[in-house]
């Protein structure tokens, strides 16, 4: 168990696609990972595919999107059970709190039901985007 992050540890790493049905392809039929949860409808679809233990893909839909010359990753998230805590730690260390503690829910396509989240996102210090995602659900 991580000390900080309670029962945390990597949730999900965040792509954007203009290709959705291949995408969703490449993922489910050629890498094997399972939906968990979808919602939003075309053009700006989301969805979560388990990798296998846990740990997820996160795909949105955005015909407008162009890939930097990095690639596609958004931002990558960790798991915490103790967010509000996390949110104090790392904006005690001067990092930049870009998207402040909130609670969403996810409103879900594919029959799994609300999905009660609390996130926050910041800044890491090579400027890489980490949200910190707190929920039972996922």
């Amino acid at each position: 168990m991580n000390p900080i992050l309670g029962d945390g540890g990597f949730h999900h790493v965040c792509i954007k696609t203009r290709e959705w049905d291949r995408t969703i392809e490449f993922y489910r039929d050629v890498l094997g990972c399972t939906e968990k949860i979808a919602w939003r409808a075309v053009p700006q679809r989301a969805m979560m595919l388990d990798t296998g233990d846990g740990n997820y893909m996160e795909v949105f839909e955005d015909l407008e999107y162009r890939p930097a010359a990095n690639g596609s990753v958004v931002h990558f998230a960790l798991r915490t059970t103790r967010l509000d805590d996390v949110a104090a730690r790392v904006r005690q260390a001067g990092a930049k709190i870009t998207i402040e503690p909130k609670d969403v829910t996810i409103t879900t396509t594919n029959g799994a039901g609300a999905v009660p989240i609390r996130i926050f996102f910041c800044e890491g210090p090579s400027g890489e985007v980490i949200e910190f995602f707190q929920n039972v659900a996922t």
